[in-house]
């Protein structure tokens, strides 16, 4: 049968996509269908017509799926952001743990017997909401021309206007209300990406979950007037009327503002101003025992977090995730252990707990002075970082300073491990690697190449960072093979 665009029809879902779609079939031709969960018996309407697939948008449920559940946010379909937020936790748990598992065997090759000895159950969370230290919001105007905080709805650069995020800390909602009132009595405009005019374009706002502290950054779009050579310190029209009100808000200790005349995607700009408190916020995340349901040690490690340092969103399974990464390392106190992409020495100093010596290696130069800053905040000796191309410094240290490695701990981005870098850990030859992912496709791919190259997997286990949404970590504990 040949379908076309706008048709009507009535499918089963009975699978989902990586990215969260459902799939439904008609005679074993598959449709996707965003918003919809295995087990929904929808009517959709043909949106796009492919050879071998097509696409289509929810129109009605006719009978829902068992894991369907009532979406804490109103908006979460318009949003990108919680792609399965209408399916149990329990299902989407199940969901990320069997997509993890296919991109092993699909991507990397790996037989599912073997598969079933060494994944361990994927670690979760019992309160999935309000997870995210970190929150940036785009800022816009509405019809009226009254100015917006929200989200991107997905594929789009369109605000879904919505201060209270039910992923992000309540104090978002009281930040951005007040950001707002004074953008609207104050006449401030909000960036408009077509004209380029406008001064608002984002919103950062960070939280310290243990510290209590909190961080706004406005993201405007000027270059502050030079007075007498110095900037004026003026970047926003009757700025202190802002910084009062943002200032009395609990917790509140840095306010700043970025500046971006970029037209581009990237949202932070480069120079950075602390208009009111101080320039960082601090947060701790503590060590916990893996191997004993995540109980907690006591023991703690203080960061300090400017507006472009990375650091993870969700500090209740950080805590989980870098304590498996210690567990797996195996760490006696002797090892020299190398933290590729390290950031801002979050993993690092986790190790150096229980390492002889770590090296770290980072390409953001930012991040390897916080890296610095925080090991000296934490009396922590036995840690060394450096900056540029993990690629490069890593087979650079090892050939020309002959450093070795007894464990090598990776946490690369999205994209997964360079292919020099992979070359290097082979090289080199560690007892040990210790592979953290952000995505499972590029894992598996990665996990390939090393056990190729003489390195057999362990453990492997998923964390979900992510709750609501399709994004899911994964910790792998490899051994070379003797």
């Amino acid at each position: 049968m040949v379908y076309e665009k706008n048709q009507l029809l009535t499918v089963e879902i009975t699978d989902m996509t990586t990215d969260g779609e459902g799939i439904g079939k008609i005679d074993g031709y598959p449709f996707f269908v965003k918003d919809t969960v295995i087990g929904d018996l929808a009517r959709i309407r043909v949106t796009r017509v492919k050879k071998n697939y097509a696409y289509g948008r929810l129109e009605k449920l006719l009978s829902q799926s068992p894991f369907r559940v009532e979406a804490k946010c109103p908006f979460h379909r318009q949003c990108g952001g919680c792609q399965i937020q209408a399916m149990s936790y329990e299902q989407q748990l199940q969901f990320k743990e069997s997509k993890v598992k296919n991109n092993l065997i699909r991507i990397g090759g790996f037989a599912p017997e073997f598969l079933s000895t060494v994944m361990e159950p994927i670690v979760g969370m019992e309160a999935p909401f309000h997870y995210r230290n970190k929150a940036l919001y785009p800022i816009g105007q509405d019809k009226e021309g009254n100015p917006v905080a929200g989200f991107y709805a997905g594929r789009t650069h369109s605000i879904i206007a919505n201060t209270d995020c039910s992923l992000g800390v309540p104090e978002n909602k009281e930040i951005l209300e007040i950001i707002l009132s004074y953008m609207k009595e104050n006449h401030v405009a909000a960036y408009d990406e077509t004209a380029r005019k406008g001064l608002v374009r984002h919103v950062l706002i960070r939280k310290g979950f243990q510290s209590g502290e909190i961080m706004t950054c406005l993201v405007i779009n000027m270059k502050p007037e030079k007075d007498n050579g110095k900037k004026n310190i003026d970047y926003l029209p009757n700025q202190q009327k802002l910084v009062e009100a943002l200032s009395k808000v609990k917790g509140m200790t840095s306010i700043s503002v970025s500046i971006n005349r970029e037209n581009t995607n990237v949202v932070m700009g480069k120079e950075i101003h602390t208009i009111w408190g101080k320039d960082s916020i601090k947060d701790t995340i503590y060590i916990r025992n893996a191997e004993d349901n995540f109980a907690a040690t006591g023991q703690g490690i203080t960061f300090s977090i400017s507006p472009l340092s990375f650091y993870q969103v969700n500090p209740v399974q950080t805590e989980k995730l870098y304590s498996l990464a210690l567990s797996y390392a195996g760490l006696t106190g002797k090892e020299t252990v190398w933290d590729l992409y390290c950031g801002i020495g979050t993993i690092s100093l986790f190790l150096a707990a229980k390492a002889g010596q770590v090296y770290g290696v980072e390409i953001i130069p930012q991040a390897i002075w916080d890296a610095k800053r925080n090991a000296v905040r934490n009396g922590i000796e036995n840690a060394q970082f450096f900056v540029g191309n993990t690629e490069e410094v890593f087979p650079e240290k090892y050939e020309k300073d002959g450093i070795r490695a007894d464990v090598v701990v990776v946490d690369p981005p999205r994209k997964g491990c360079d292919g020099a870098c992979l070359e290097a850990m082979l090289k080199m030859g560690p007892e040990r690697i210790v592979y953290v992912s952000c995505d499972s496709a590029t894992l598996a791919r990665d996990l390939r190449v090393l056990c190729d190259g003489g390195y057999e997997i362990k453990r492997v286990r998923a964390v979900d960072m992510f709750p609501m949404t399709v994004h899911i970590e994964t910790i792998v504990a490899l051994s070379r093979i003797k």
